[in-house]
């Protein structure tokens, strides 16, 4: 039996959570979140003057296309811009060096795999992040993209010689074809002066597609197929050109040193003080005043005390040039100031997602400087102060817990379990940095979600894995009303998904009409339990539905529209999109694909409007259907 939904009902439940939304509390690192940081290096993709001379397997190309129906081929276009492997088996297949060599290092870059194709990141030429067509695999491996791949021992036992590889935590690749982003933080080994190794190889971080893969992962040797056996202080990034191939492009990386900025010469005092902002001085009275070997929220006397902290001393700068301050405060207020200028004003009520950051030039050795702590809430404490400088890695200058003093004391996870049939969950969403407050986010018996705008009546996102976080809806108040979807999400424009349009030309609308033009009418659950969603604009009435489709990570999108005259859908907008040989359509610069069947009578436009290209079609008047596929 049909359930009818009330939309009604819904905008009410909305409406009422919206009333007690407050700041949001995090509880775990799940996803890159984007900062201020000093600028990378590039790699001039113009020529290939940044790597050693190698065989011509390795080359420049502008752009590149892989098609899904073939094995480990990629096809690349005149240009600039991205780096193409098309190895010849048995002719050319060099591995490739870069010129730079490396200690700590920061590397950020897109890769693009061809269908069953491999290759691998090797750090100093020894340490490999693995490269792999992954696509819909259930159960990672140290073999599959984003593991770090196992060492070796040829006197081993059969089915023992492989050892230390590190799966991912989940599979977070996309289809072959598609762009991926790596974000890896690796630190060398170590050595005494001696030339006695005293710290293994580290990799800090490792991130795909904005998902958290490893965390200080040791490796205590060069793993399987590294250009060098021994271990080294330096060494060059290597790609791995013999397995198959591949295109990589915007590699950015920062190379850090040993140095650090410390602080000494440290005094504090303590004043009482329950202002929200921070008072005259002289106006408070002083509860104690001592010399400190660290900064910490510690030295805070009370536990529900609202007092106010003023470190003073020298910072120690080791080398010359621009420096990135990041100070976070746990509900309260904070001030940063260098040589009397002000570089971080936190002076309020801040959370820790508040702003924080200041850049300011150096020179070489100490300057004064003065940091504020304002615990204006009794019920909570705690601030961080982190520096970031040239070749120096971002590194903390408060002591251990004084961010969280006793432990972070994070909840568990709160996540909705899924099961055999369709689950549906109200939440607030964030999408491309707004909050959405008339959301429902889908999980399918399958393993794919995606979140959908009931206001808008349009798409949101999808994603595949686990389901939804709600933490930040469930845990204490749940005042941020915050689902967040557990693995890595496609975005889709998130703005109204049909309108009325003179022609091809005329602009999309950013928003929704302001007359009775435009209605939600709910939803109702169709035979197997998946959603379908109706909206009038008009008198054209509109219905949506998204299923799985029979592809590893695809969902199937199904409309069916009633009108007395012809509307419009926009389908995709990103920097780029772009029809492919196969006739898919690239969304967003190679983000996700669109295709439609072959009986589609159709005929889908990509646009430019307002800097962004747009792919849209004109649905004609009467009863229609339009079904497309979404692949990623």
């Amino acid at each position: 039996m049909l359930k009818q939904i009330q939309f009604l009902f819904l905008i009410v439940l909305s409406l009422l959570i919206s009333c007690s939304e407050g700041p949001s509390e995090t509880a775990a690192v799940r996803e890159e979140k984007p900062m201020e940081a000093l600028p990378f290096k590039t790699i001039d993709l113009n020529d290939m003057k940044g790597f050693k001379e190698v065989d011509k397997n390795w080359q420049i190309a502008g752009d590149v296309y892989v098609d899904r129906n073939q094995e480990r081929v990629i096809e690349s276009s005149p240009g600039t811009g991205i780096l193409v492997n098309q190895m010849v088996p048995d002719q050319h297949k060099d591995n490739l060096f870069t010129v730079f060599e490396h200690a700590d290092i920061d590397l950020e870059l897109d890769v693009m795999m061809p269908v069953n194709s491999n290759s691998g990141l090797y750090f100093q030429g020894r340490y490999e992040v693995q490269l792999l067509d992954s696509w819909g695999v259930k159960e990672p491996k140290h073999s599959d993209i984003g593991g770090i791949y196992e060492r070796w021992d040829e006197a081993g036992q059969e089915g023992e010689k492989g050892f230390e590889g590190r799966p991912p935590k989940m599979n977070a690749a996309k289809a072959p074809g598609l762009w991926q982003h790596f974000k890896i933080k690796f630190r060398a080994p170590k050595f005494d002066a001696s030339g006695n190794k005293v710290q293994n190889a580290r990799f800090e971080e490792v991130w795909l597609n904005g998902v958290l893969l490893h965390e200080n992962q040791e490796v205590s040797g060069p793993t399987r197929a590294a250009a060098f056996e021994d271990e080294k202080p330096m060494g060059p990034l290597m790609v791995q050109g013999d397995h198959g191939p591949v295109a990589l492009r915007n590699i950015r990386y920062k190379l850090y040193g040993d140095e650090k900025v410390s602080v000494s010469a440290l005094e504090m005092k303590e004043y009482e003080s329950t202002a929200q902002t921070i008072p005259g001085f002289d106006t408070l009275d002083v509860i104690q005043e001592i010399s400190a070997d660290s900064i910490s929220s510690a030295m805070v006397t009370g536990q529900n005390a609202k007092k106010l902290l003023l470190y003073s001393g020298q910072l120690s700068i080791p080398v010359p040039g621009q420096y990135i301050f990041e100070m976070k405060v746990n509900e309260g207020g904070g001030l940063l100031l260098i040589d009397n200028d002000t570089i971080v004003d936190l002076n309020g009520d801040y959370r820790l997602d508040g702003p924080g950051f200041g850049i300011t030039t150096l020179p070489e050795g100490g300057v004064p400087f003065t940091l504020i702590y304002n615990k204006h809430r009794g019920h909570r404490q705690g601030f961080a102060l982190f520096v970031e400088g040239p070749g120096i890695a971002k590194h903390a200058l408060h002591a251990p817990g004084s961010l969280f003093p006793g432990g972070a004391n994070f909840p568990a996870p709160i996540v909705v379990e899924t099961s055999g049939e369709p689950v549906m969950q109200r939440s607030f969403l964030m999408h491309n940095g707004r909050k959405r407050t008339h959301c429902i986010s889908v999980a399918t018996p399958q393993g794919l979600n995606y979140s959908f705008d009931l206001a808008f009546g349009s798409l949101l996102q999808a994603w595949d894995n686990d389901f939804l976080d709600v933490t930040n809806m469930w845990h204490s108040r749940g005042a941020a009303q915050l689902g967040e979807p557990l693995g890595f999400a496609i975005s889709s424009h998130g703005g109204p998904d049909f309108a009325y349009l003179k022609n091809g030309k005329s602009p999309w609308p950013d928003s929704l009409p302001e007359n009775d033009s435009y209605r939600q009418l709910g939803y109702e659950l169709d035979e197997n339990g998946f959603p379908v969603f109706s909206q009038q604009i008009d008198a054209s009435l509109i219905t949506n539905k998204l299923v799985p489709a029979d592809a590893v990570r695809a969902l199937d999108r199904v409309i069916t529209t009633n009108s007395d005259k012809g509307i419009w859908h926009k389908i995709g907008e990103g920097t780029k999109v772009e029809p492919l040989p196969d006739g898919t359509f690239a969304i967003n610069d190679k983000s996700f694909f669109v295709s439609f069947p072959k009986d589609n009578n159709l005929e889908p436009i990509v646009r430019q409007s307002d800097g962004k290209d747009e792919l849209i079609v004109k649905v004609p008047e009467g009863q229609q259907k339009l079904t497309y596929t979404i692949t990623w």
